[in-house]
């Protein structure tokens, strides 16, 4: 199995003694669509997340926005990740927030670019009919300030994640075919939890119609989140979906650690991507746990 250098493309860390991270808190329901949240009620800094890699081969990682108290300034949590002692290469880079439809964006994306480990902006646009498993409003990546927002990433040098599902396919592949020069990351798999046969085939649709467009790659993060049924089969599939869609060029690998303490260790993630991609050349495997994150987030 694969041995070589790995980039952990989602992770994320937190200072609760801070407060800025209240939908940790435990009177907090905003994020109630992640059921019982009291596991991940503790400090989780760079120390924290080696304690959970063990002695897997992480060479970098990339750090993801981690809903910092959106009442104040997103750029806060840049300054504080470039204040922490990050070794062996944690949080080499940083996807930062910005509310990309607040007409003057442009400002809070040019100070994060002025940090040089901010490689791109994350946006939630997670809508579902069903209101317990809804996080935002339907329709936002068509509105006009969001797509004005998404316009000014790529003159930053900056890519566009999204943690979003199925339902907003079309809306995705839309604003990749106008915007051929921003490069969009999928969070999460395209997060297939409607595991009905009608669910998973409008995700395997969705993934169709993302991977059409050469501007769009997903990310494998936190893929044992999907199925209460863990056996490496039924990991095969989910990733394998992933990967058969987009190719070994457009696929990525990451942990959405330590949200995803919930449903695997880290070597158990480790160990069952790479047992999973074992099949492909040793370059498609390394492109898959590294070579892909590298070009992407520009290390």
């Amino acid at each position: 199995m694969y041995t070589g250098p790995i980039i952990d493309a989602h992770h994320h860390l937190w200072d609760l003694a801070l407060a800025r991270h209240r939908w940790l808190d435990a009177a907090d329901t905003s994020l109630s669509a992640l059921g019982d949240l009291s596991y991940l009620r503790h400090t989780y800094l760079p120390a924290d997340y080696l304690a959970d890699v063990g002695d897997k081969n992480i060479v970098a990682t990339v750090h993801i926005e981690a809903v910092w108290d959106r009442a104040r300034s997103p750029v806060e949590e840049t300054i504080w990740l470039d204040s922490l002692t990050k070794p062996r290469g944690i949080a080499t880079r940083y996807v930062a927030f910005a509310p990309l439809e607040d007409p003057f964006v442009e400002r809070t994306i040019e100070a994060h670019s002025a940090h040089r480990c901010v490689a791109g902006l994350r946006e939630t646009i997670r809508w579902h009919p069903d209101p317990a498993k809804r996080w935002t409003d339907a329709g936002i990546v068509d509105r006009p300030a969001f797509r004005r927002g998404a316009s000014l990433l790529a003159r930053h040098n900056l890519v566009l994640e999204l943690l979003m599902n199925p339902y907003q396919a079309d809306e995705v592949a839309r604003l990749a075919a106008d915007l051929p020069d921003l490069q969009i990351l999928v969070n999460h798999c395209c997060t297939p939890n409607d595991r009905t046969q009608e669910g998973l085939q409008r995700w395997r649709d969705g993934l169709a119609t993302l991977a059409r467009h050469d501007n769009i790659a997903i990310k494998i993060s936190n893929f044992g989140a999907y199925s209460p049924d863990r056996s490496l089969p039924a990991l095969r599939d989910t990733v394998m979906t992933c990967i058969d869609a987009f190719t070994p060029a457009r696929a990525l690998f990451g942990t959405d650690y330590p949200v995803a303490r919930r449903n695997m260790t880290y070597p158990a993630m480790v160990d069952a991507f790479a047992e999973i991609i074992a099949p492909f050349s040793a370059t498609e495997q390394r492109a898959l746990f590294h070579d892909n994150a590298h070009r992407a987030y520009r290390f």
